[in-house]
């Protein structure tokens, strides 16, 4: 039904963003340094539902809401914006914390991590423009079943990324130490990222 062309374009794009620093992997890094791999995986799977949550409603044609109603999609924007910016000021400001440094934080309940993480994820409208926009680039109407090659091809999107995202919540950990021997590089993780999550959050505004 799908073309192993479609699964391989779909695949390939979806590396390329789950490898690029944005707040999912932000969030996921940080949790899991602060309350360990277990805090990690239940808010890894708070961001699964997101993006199950943008799959459905792109391949049902509910976020070309996005498109009619530009306010809408304004205000979810620059709500995504603000928390990225956030994000890169607690990087970058005087005496602020890299991601992979241990922090003596309270802990968070199992509703609570995967409440954040689900916000997260939600919080950046522009995965469901990429679904309104990549997936159909793939789909082959000669093969009917337009709905469900969608959903197809979107799943191998949200499986690259869980599959990179668990892989880094469970090397948070040992990259936390690795950084820790070596303060020197942990500053410098600390600027490269807040400096890549500021770039982002001007670009998400602006765009």
């Amino acid at each position: 039904m799908v073309e192993p062309s479609g699964i391989l374009g779909v695949s390939v794009v979806a590396l390329g963003m789950v490898l690029t620093p944005g707040p999912n992997m932000i969030y996921l890094v940080s949790r899991s340094i602060a309350q360990g791999r277990r805090a990690g995986l239940i808010s890894l799977g708070g961001v699964a539902l997101g993006f199950m949550v943008y799959l459905l409603a792109a391949n049902l044609g509910l976020s070309v809401v996005f498109l009619a109603v530009p306010e809408l999609y304004l205000a979810v924007k620059l709500a995504g914006a603000a928390y990225l910016a956030h994000l890169a000021w607690n990087a970058l400001k005087p005496g602020g914390i890299s991601v992979f440094a241990p922090q003596d934080v309270p802990p968070d309940s199992p509703r609570k991590l995967f409440t954040m993480g689900l916000m997260t994820n939600l919080l950046n409208p522009k995965i469901a423009i990429m679904y309104l926009s990549l997936i159909p680039q793939f789909i082959d109407l000669h093969r009917g079943h337009v709905l469900l090659q969608g959903l197809v091809l979107g799943s191998f999107q949200i499986v690259v990324s869980l599959a990179v995202n668990m892989a880094i919540v469970l090397a948070a950990g040992t990259i936390a130490v690795f950084l820790s021997r070596r303060p020197s590089w942990l500053r410098v993780q600390r600027y490269l990222m807040g400096t890549v999550l500021g770039a982002l959050a001007v670009s998400l505004a602006t765009d």
